[in-house]
């Protein structure tokens, strides 16, 4: 991905973010010099991996792969600093952009349909060897469980949610238009908690074309500590 071009999504995310009247905090508009004034108190921030985070998963087709997310809050597993044992994101999903099939080991999560369009979601129970179990998936939408047969499409209206529990393989998209989308988890580690389908990697390659106007949750080191 090109820096100019993850500029131009996230100010795609921000207005979309605006139109559904999700408020983002603050620190989502910080400059680079902003951050940097703020390098003794937002270790928070930046340990945990808060805020902007875009990815195509390495493939170069943001379009039809890949994802947009922002970090509002996180903690860390046995953590005495970082005790937190939740966290929270919202992400912007475009329609037809697809999440790939992935699952996690230790990470549940709710994710819900705020508003937009509807969320695909197709479901795998994991094998022994990781691969798509051919099994029926019971899952719980809005507390009620639900019995669907594997791969099946299930849809999230808009206020609906979807409970995912470790090593539940899914991927998702939008339909009829963009869909603002709700992660409420226990901690989350994107570095080393994403066991994907296909070999992706979880945080893309991007060409410094220009200069970054909102930096990513991988960018810090690069651009504040180096």
């Amino acid at each position: 991905m090109k820096r100019s071009q993850i500029n131009q999504w996230i100010e795609e995310a921000i207005e979309f973010f605006r139109e559904m009247k999700f408020n983002l905090p603050r620190f989502a508009f910080f400059s680079i010099d902003d951050w940097k004034e703020r390098l003794a108190d937002a270790g928070e921030v930046f340990e945990l991996g808060l805020g902007w985070d875009l990815t195509d998963f390495g493939e170069g087709d943001f379009e039809n792969l890949g994802l947009t997310l922002f970090t509002l809050r996180n903690g860390k597993l046995n953590s005495k600093k970082y005790p937190k044992a939740y966290a929270e994101k919202i992400m912007m999903v475009r329609p037809g952009q697809v999440t790939p099939y992935h699952y996690h080991w230790n990470k549940m999560e709710d994710i819900i349909n705020r508003g937009g369009g509807d969320l695909i979601f197709h479901l795998y129970y994991a094998d022994k060897n990781d691969k798509f179990a051919n099994i029926p998936v019971q899952v719980v939408c809005d507390g009620i469980k639900r019995t669907i047969a594997p791969g099946e499409k299930l849809i999230l209206k808009p206020g609906e949610s979807l409970t995912l529990p470790q090593k539940l393989y899914h991927k998702f998209y939008a339909e009829n238009g963009s869909a603002l989308v709700g992660e409420v988890s226990m901690v989350n580690d994107d570095a080393t908690d994403n066991r994907f389908y296909r070999d992706l990697p979880r945080f893309s390659r991007i060409e410094e074309d220009v200069p970054p106007k909102y930096l990513l949750c991988n960018d810090y080191e690069k651009f504040l500590f180096d």
